[in-house]
């Protein structure tokens, strides 16, 4: 999900419900580190259906929950659930490496910096980009479906 979103770890355990639209493939991130990280972003049909499992898994207001129902807090998802899954593969990365994986595969995909910084809520380098470039959804879904 970290990978195919771009988002921050922090901006997907703090996702609510309210603010995922399944039926559309978006999700509105409302609280973020900058000002361009406040973005609606795709969900990629890859991982669609995680999107869909957590969303319909019990009645917490947030889309990842613990198994009792409760909102995830980072090192809860740290150290209960990163961690034994890199150990198990071997490898050694720190959730924000998914954001870096994502813009490499958007970039190898030649999808244009314009949209990565959308998808993924980077500012934008002018004027024209951050205030006259507009994206629908649907382009947003096309290129994150590339990868």
């Amino acid at each position: 999900m970290l990978i195919y979103s771009g988002c921050r770890i922090g901006e997907l355990l703090d996702l609510k419900k309210e603010n995922v639209n399944l039926e559309e493939r978006w999700f509105h991130i409302t609280e973020a580190k900058t000002a361009a990280g406040i973005r609606t972003a795709p969900i990629a049909e890859k991982v669609y259906p995680f999107f869909e499992y957590w969303y319909n898994l019990n009645d917490c207001e947030y889309l990842l929950s613990t198994p009792e129902g409760e909102h995830f807090k980072y090192r809860n998802y740290y150290d209960s659930y990163w961690m034994p899954l890199i150990e198990a593969v071997g490898m050694s990365h720190r959730p924000h490496d998914t954001r870096h994986t994502c813009i490499s595969m958007l970039t190898v995909a030649g999808i244009s910096d314009k949209i990565i910084k959308k998808i993924v809520g980077h500012k934008g380098q002018g004027v024209t980009e951050t205030v006259y470039t507009h994206f629908e959804i649907e382009e947003l879904l096309n290129a994150i479906n590339k990868i």
